[in-house]
Protein backbone atom coordinates (compact mmCIF):
# COMPACT_ATOMS: atom_id res chain seq x y z
CA UNK A 1 0.00 0.00 0.00
CA UNK A 2 1.20 3.60 -0.55
CA UNK A 3 1.83 5.99 2.39
CA UNK A 4 -1.51 6.86 3.70
CA UNK A 5 -1.81 10.12 6.37
CA UNK A 6 -2.54 8.70 10.14
CA UNK A 7 -4.88 11.17 10.60
CA UNK A 8 -7.72 13.53 9.32
CA UNK A 9 -8.89 16.94 9.62
CA UNK A 10 -12.55 17.75 9.23
CA UNK A 11 -11.87 18.69 5.51
CA UNK A 12 -10.15 16.09 4.59
CA UNK A 13 -12.88 13.67 6.06
CA UNK A 14 -15.36 15.92 3.62
CA UNK A 15 -13.47 14.76 0.75
CA UNK A 16 -14.16 11.29 1.27
CA UNK A 17 -17.70 11.00 2.03
CA UNK A 18 -20.47 12.11 0.09
CA UNK A 19 -22.26 13.95 2.80
CA UNK A 20 -21.82 17.82 2.14
CA UNK A 21 -21.60 20.88 4.41
CA UNK A 22 -23.13 20.31 8.29
CA UNK A 23 -24.26 16.44 6.91
CA UNK A 24 -20.76 15.75 7.29
CA UNK A 25 -20.52 15.22 11.08
CA UNK A 26 -16.97 14.02 11.93
CA UNK A 27 -14.52 16.37 12.35
CA UNK A 28 -10.89 14.38 13.00
CA UNK A 29 -9.87 10.91 12.43
CA UNK A 30 -7.77 10.08 15.32
CA UNK A 31 -6.12 6.79 13.97
CA UNK A 32 -7.07 3.72 11.85
CA UNK A 33 -5.67 0.50 10.65
CA UNK A 34 -6.44 -1.91 8.10
CA UNK A 35 -9.59 -3.30 10.66
CA UNK A 36 -10.07 -0.60 13.00
CA UNK A 37 -10.96 3.52 12.84
CA UNK A 38 -11.41 5.97 15.53
CA UNK A 39 -13.23 9.52 14.81
CA UNK A 40 -13.68 12.24 17.17
CA UNK A 41 -17.00 14.35 16.46
CA UNK A 42 -18.23 17.81 18.38
CA UNK A 43 -21.43 18.05 16.27
CA UNK A 44 -23.75 16.51 18.42
CA UNK A 45 -23.78 19.87 20.22
CA UNK A 46 -24.23 22.51 17.34
CA UNK A 47 -27.73 23.54 17.34
CA UNK A 48 -27.78 23.50 13.37
CA UNK A 49 -27.26 20.21 13.37
CA UNK A 50 -29.12 18.63 10.57
CA UNK A 51 -30.47 15.43 12.71
CA UNK A 52 -31.44 17.79 15.46
CA UNK A 53 -35.38 17.97 16.20
CA UNK A 54 -37.30 20.35 18.23
CA UNK A 55 -36.78 18.44 21.29
CA UNK A 56 -33.10 18.12 20.90
CA UNK A 57 -30.59 15.14 18.60
CA UNK A 58 -31.82 11.92 19.86
CA UNK A 59 -29.29 9.05 20.47
CA UNK A 60 -30.04 7.46 17.23
CA UNK A 61 -27.82 9.75 15.61
CA UNK A 62 -24.95 8.03 16.58
CA UNK A 63 -25.30 5.14 14.24
CA UNK A 64 -25.24 7.28 11.56
CA UNK A 65 -21.80 9.02 13.12
CA UNK A 66 -20.93 5.55 13.03
CA UNK A 67 -22.25 5.04 9.77
CA UNK A 68 -20.36 7.90 8.43
CA UNK A 69 -16.96 6.19 10.13
CA UNK A 70 -17.18 3.10 8.46
CA UNK A 71 -17.37 5.06 5.32
CA UNK A 72 -14.28 6.65 5.94
CA UNK A 73 -12.98 3.44 6.71
CA UNK A 74 -13.71 2.22 3.48
CA UNK A 75 -12.53 5.13 1.55
CA UNK A 76 -9.53 5.48 3.52
CA UNK A 77 -9.20 1.23 2.44
CA UNK A 78 -9.41 2.29 -0.73
CA UNK A 79 -5.93 3.37 -1.12
CA UNK A 80 -4.99 5.21 -4.87
CA UNK A 81 -8.35 3.59 -6.28
CA UNK A 82 -12.43 4.46 -5.67
CA UNK A 83 -13.99 4.09 -3.30
CA UNK A 84 -17.02 1.89 -3.76
CA UNK A 85 -20.70 3.20 -2.43
CA UNK A 86 -21.65 1.18 0.44
CA UNK A 87 -25.07 1.40 2.37
CA UNK A 88 -26.42 0.29 5.12
CA UNK A 89 -28.14 -3.20 5.45
CA UNK A 90 -28.72 -3.98 8.23
CA UNK A 91 -27.95 -2.85 12.43
CA UNK A 92 -28.38 -5.38 15.13
CA UNK A 93 -27.55 -5.35 18.69
CA UNK A 94 -28.17 -1.77 18.94
CA UNK A 95 -28.21 -0.73 22.53
CA UNK A 96 -28.08 2.78 23.32
CA UNK A 97 -26.91 4.29 26.94
CA UNK A 98 -28.69 7.50 26.42
CA UNK A 99 -31.70 9.40 25.51
CA UNK A 100 -30.05 12.57 23.71
CA UNK A 101 -26.38 13.67 22.32
CA UNK A 102 -27.24 17.43 22.46
CA UNK A 103 -26.36 17.55 26.36
CA UNK A 104 -23.32 15.36 26.17
CA UNK A 105 -20.62 17.95 27.30
CA UNK A 106 -17.78 15.35 25.81
CA UNK A 107 -16.86 14.64 22.40
CA UNK A 108 -17.97 11.86 21.21
CA UNK A 109 -15.73 8.90 20.28
CA UNK A 110 -16.35 7.04 17.42
CA UNK A 111 -14.77 3.42 16.92
CA UNK A 112 -15.56 1.03 14.06
CA UNK A 113 -13.68 -2.12 14.13
CA UNK A 114 -14.45 -4.17 10.47
CA UNK A 115 -14.72 -8.20 11.89
CA UNK A 116 -16.12 -9.54 8.52
CA UNK A 117 -15.34 -8.29 4.76
CA UNK A 118 -15.61 -9.67 1.40
CA UNK A 119 -15.78 -7.75 -2.29
CA UNK A 120 -19.45 -7.06 -1.37
CA UNK A 121 -19.76 -6.31 1.85
CA UNK A 122 -18.53 -5.50 5.39
CA UNK A 123 -19.24 -5.95 9.05
CA UNK A 124 -18.28 -3.65 11.72
CA UNK A 125 -18.56 -3.92 15.42
CA UNK A 126 -19.53 -0.24 16.05
CA UNK A 127 -19.06 2.01 19.62
CA UNK A 128 -19.82 5.45 20.57
CA UNK A 129 -18.75 6.61 23.55
CA UNK A 130 -18.51 10.37 25.59
CA UNK A 131 -16.15 11.27 28.35
CA UNK A 132 -15.70 7.49 28.66
CA UNK A 133 -19.51 6.56 29.03
CA UNK A 134 -20.69 4.41 26.23
CA UNK A 135 -23.99 5.66 24.24
CA UNK A 136 -24.29 3.33 21.53
CA UNK A 137 -22.98 -0.27 20.20
CA UNK A 138 -24.40 -2.03 17.79
CA UNK A 139 -22.73 -4.30 15.12
CA UNK A 140 -23.70 -2.92 11.29
CA UNK A 141 -23.68 -4.42 7.89
CA UNK A 142 -22.62 -2.42 4.84
CA UNK A 143 -23.23 -3.87 1.26
CA UNK A 144 -21.19 -1.88 -1.33
CA UNK A 145 -22.25 -0.98 -4.58
CA UNK A 146 -21.22 -3.40 -7.29
CA UNK A 147 -18.23 -2.33 -8.67
CA UNK A 148 -19.15 -2.19 -12.29
CA UNK A 149 -22.73 -0.26 -11.86
CA UNK A 150 -22.44 3.68 -12.58
CA UNK A 151 -23.50 5.68 -10.00
CA UNK A 152 -26.40 7.40 -11.17
CA UNK A 153 -27.21 11.04 -9.96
Amino acid sequence: MSSRPETLDHEAICRLLPHAGAMCLLDTVEAWSDTTIHCRAESHRDPANPLRGEAGLHALAALEYGAQGMAVHGALLADAGPARAGYLAAVRDLQLQTRRLDNLGAALEIHAERILSDSNSSIYDLRVSADDQPVLSARATVILQPADEEETP
